[in-house]
């Protein structure tokens, strides 16, 4: 190093009681680091102790597991504090006015006005420089009504790349990059791909690139039950802020209802993760079923699904008998059903979960 150079920066961090700034690097002793950083005021949880303050959060869950209604419930109960942007890449703003109104009254859920729903224009959209021109356009909006509270539903609409690592890893420093920038709290939902719903869900559970889960400060995941078609658990699954509060010992749990106008995860208590559980061999005998669907539907016979798959063409015929009877009972009552609009279940007990678009 050049010693002019290096007099400088010698002289710079004594004058600075040992702080100083070489190149990209801010530079403090530890104990001034711990001294200054004790003097601004620790972050608050947002949410149940799953999301606090100035985090760049994930929320996943595989498909038609309510991903988004509790997003939304997060967003509405965060907007009593503080000042929040959903950016909804999932619903329609029709979609969303079905979820959250009655159906028979048609009385709408009375969101806090400090939360602010935005979609995405279609005719608006450019080509060229996608992610950059959407990570621009969501922190002008979020500047523009002074929101400090920033989510996302879903990442794929802002990284065309996840599952390569130099591209997942360049978005997401730029995401954190807001973060820092403006001291603002986020949360990006993301899919997972099939898994075993036999094991415990861990990191390797979120879609895309390994990285993304690298840059995330905290990650909350949701789970189905086999205690019930409407039954969830929610389990943290990285923490920065504390402690694991919610792990596989002491997962939350819900029920997904729709209480007239508004629809949402119910608490029900806290459980063990093991116990929401399908059996491993039930789970095998349900991913065997999957995979024959799959293959029928690309015209296979029994002999080649069974040699693909690796199993008896015995029980890959059972099984095949199996789809096309549930096949041919769903197109019965297809038939026999009355021609009338479809509209969100109320029950509160759905199997399918009907109004969940994820």
């Amino acid at each position: 190093m050049d010693k002019d150079l290096e007099s400088l920066i010698t002289d710079e961090l004594e004058a600075e009681g040992h702080t100083g700034k070489v190149g990209i690097f801010r530079v403090k002793t530890a104990n001034d680091t711990v001294a200054d950083a004790q003097k601004r005021p620790d972050p608050d949880p947002l949410y149940d102790e799953l999301w606090f303050e100035e985090e760049v959060c994930c929320l996943f869950a595989d498909s038609n597991l309510g991903k988004s209604i509790f997003a939304v419930q997060m967003a509405a109960y965060i907007a009593i504090r503080h000042r929040v942007l959903y950016i909804d890449c999932e619903m329609s703003d029709k979609q969303f006015q079905l979820r959250y109104s009655d159906p028979i009254t048609g009385e709408r859920y009375p969101f806090p006005d400090t939360f602010f729903r935005a979609e995405i224009d279609p005719m608006a959209m450019v080509p060229k420089d996608y992610e950059t021109v959407i990570l621009n356009h969501i922190e002008q909006t979020a500047l523009a009504y002074d929101c400090d509270v920033v989510m996302v539903d879903n990442i794929g609409y802002l990284c065309n790349n996840m599952d390569k690592g130099a591209d997942a890893g360049q978005f997401m420093q730029n995401l954190k990059l807001l973060k820092f920038k403006h001291g603002w709290s986020l949360l990006i939902v993301a899919h997972t791909p099939k898994r075993s719903l036999s094991s415990p869900i861990t990191q390797n559970d979120l879609g895309g690139s390994k990285r993304l889960f690298n840059f995330f400060d905290s990650v909350i995941a949701i789970g189905p039950s086999t205690q019930g078609k409407s039954i969830r658990y929610v389990k943290q699954i990285k923490v920065r802020h504390g402690a694991f509060k919610y792990d596989s010992d002491n997962v939350l749990v819900y029920e997904v209802k729709k209480n007239d106008n508004f629809v949402h995860f119910e608490p029900i208590g806290t459980g063990r993760e093991r116990d929401h559980l399908k059996d491993r061999a039930d789970d095998e005998e349900d991913m065997r079923v999957v995979n024959v669907r799959e293959q029928m539907a690309k015209g296979k016979s029994s002999r080649e699904i069974a040699a693909f798959l690796g199993i008896g063409k015995t029980k890959v015929a059972e099984i095949m008998k199996q789809i096309k009877a549930e096949q041919a009972s769903a197109s019965a009552q297809n038939q026999d059903a009355p021609d009338t609009p479809d509209s969100p279940d109320t029950t509160g007990t759905n199997e399918v979960l009907p109004f969940e678009q994820d």
